[in-house]
């Protein structure tokens, strides 16, 4: 994910895949709104297994709680997150504002940012909750 300076999103996910998928599987990061999504108020990638992401619609419902809403992106996402099974979902999350949120509720998960504000680049790297 990505936002510019003037508030602009985009999101691109990819996959690490699944070992011994089924055959024909496709999993949730070609579907925009389960994997991916992006829109004016945020971009979101998810992780974590796909049928779930695909059932949950992950990225576009943590978009609608904010536009429908009106919560804020860390509010969204966690409701997002703990609405699907427990050790399925994590997703990492911008607003247009800059705003970085990293949930998940599965033991662990891999992910970091960077981020820029006054010419300082801040980078945050995570395995584990927190």
């Amino acid at each position: 994910m990505a936002v510019d300076a003037a508030g602009n999103l985009a999101t691109a996910t990819s996959t690490g895949g699944l070992v011994n998928k089924m055959a024909g599987r496709i999993g949730d990061t070609p579907v925009v709104g389960a994997g991916t999504y992006a829109n004016a108020l945020c971009a979101v990638s998810a992780t974590g297994k796909g049928e779930e992401i695909i059932r949950h619609t992950v990225a576009r419902d943590v978009a609608a709680l904010m536009e429908h809403r009106g919560l804020p992106l860390r509010d969204a996402a966690a409701r997002v997150v703990a609405g699907a099974p427990r050790g399925t979902v994590g997703l990492v999350a911008v607003s247009r504002g800059g705003e970085v949120c990293m949930a998940h509720n599965t033991a662990a998960m891999f992910r970091a940012c960077a981020t820029e504000a006054s010419n300082v680049l801040t980078v945050k790297i995570g395995i584990c909750r927190g």
